[in-house]
């Protein structure tokens, strides 16, 4: 199970727009798919943190239910994924209104936005060597 389909209702007893028609009867996640939604909050605090001071409001999810972008802000998307923790699925979430497609990215660019930050600040690092430029012998 991918938190990305469960937490849009990518099953056939699922509203597209707004997450689980029915709470009762939903199998507890396992710990694989507990540890993945773990890594996933993880990550978004990560890109929330790097993301959010440019203007970035949240994560864009293409629902394969409805063939429509989800826009979800920071918050609601951590809700999300703590409910799924919690409870296996997600809740019933009304869509922001409007939203500015601009103010959003999707999880894979923000995942790259990340790497090109960790990548920066690692060659920017020093490594404590007399007279280094902070390069990798692997960058040799």
């Amino acid at each position: 199970m991918d938190a990305w389909d469960d937490a849009f209702g990518a099953s056939p007893d699922r509203d597209p727009d707004f997450g689980p028609d029915d709470r009762s009867g939903q199998p507890p996640l396992t710990m694989e798919e507990r540890a993945g939604v773990l890594d996933d909050l993880a990550e978004l605090e990560v890109f929330r943190t790097l993301l959010e001071p440019t203007g970035v409001k949240g994560i864009v999810v293409d629902c394969p239910d409805c063939d429509e972008e989800h826009h979800v802000d920071w918050a609601l998307m951590q809700a999300n994924l703590r409910q799924l923790l919690d409870e296996g699925q997600t809740g019933r979430h009304e869509p922001p209104f409007d939203p500015d497609p601009d103010d959003y990215v999707s999880w894979d660019y923000a995942s790259g936005y990340a790497d090109g930050v960790a990548a920066l600040a690692e060659r920017e690092e020093p490594s404590g060597r007399h007279g280094s430029t902070g390069r990798h012998a692997r960058d040799d």
